[in-house]
């Protein structure tokens, strides 16, 4: 008996130190750039800290390329057409590319989303599509709100 309680008793212990589950950090479009001027954009220091972390965004999905795929543009506002750059100087200050798990079929593009994914802060290009873009959230997830 004596041996049964102190197995439970340290795993109580253990349970104290155990870290829960972050949740994701709001980060809404007005937080990403500090200074947006015709030199470039800076990214703000929220960026900046929240780099490998979970955010979460709202914002509108932009017309996808095709009906299913795993990547999708979170946009600031509706767009009819997709915003896609061909380089990062003409990164648009208010986008963000997001990189699904899988391959899913899309929402319409004025249904506000919420998503939810791991942020990666830099230019970087998607060898697959070519497509070049300063800030992604990867591993990422979404919902209609």
């Amino acid at each position: 008996m004596v041996r049964g309680a102190r197995i439970l008793f340290g795993a109580g212990c253990a349970s104290l130190f155990a870290r829960p589950a972050t949740a994701a950090t709001r980060l809404d479009f007005d937080e990403l750039y500090a200074k947006v001027t015709v030199l470039g954009m800076t990214f703000s220091d929220k960026v900046k800290s929240l780099d490998g972390q979970n955010v979460t965004m709202r914002g509108f999905m932009a017309p996808p390329l095709k009906a299913e795929a795993n990547f999708f543009v979170l946009t600031e506002i509706p767009m009819s057409i997709c915003p896609f750059c061909s380089s990062d100087s003409d990164w648009p200050d208010n986008i963000v590319v997001i990189y699904l798990d899988r391959a899913q079929t899309f929402v319409q593009a004025n249904a506000p989303i919420d998503v939810t994914g791991r942020l990666e802060v830099g230019s970087w290009t998607d060898p697959v599509t070519g497509f070049v873009s300063l800030l992604r959230l990867v591993g990422a997830s979404f919902r209609t709100v």
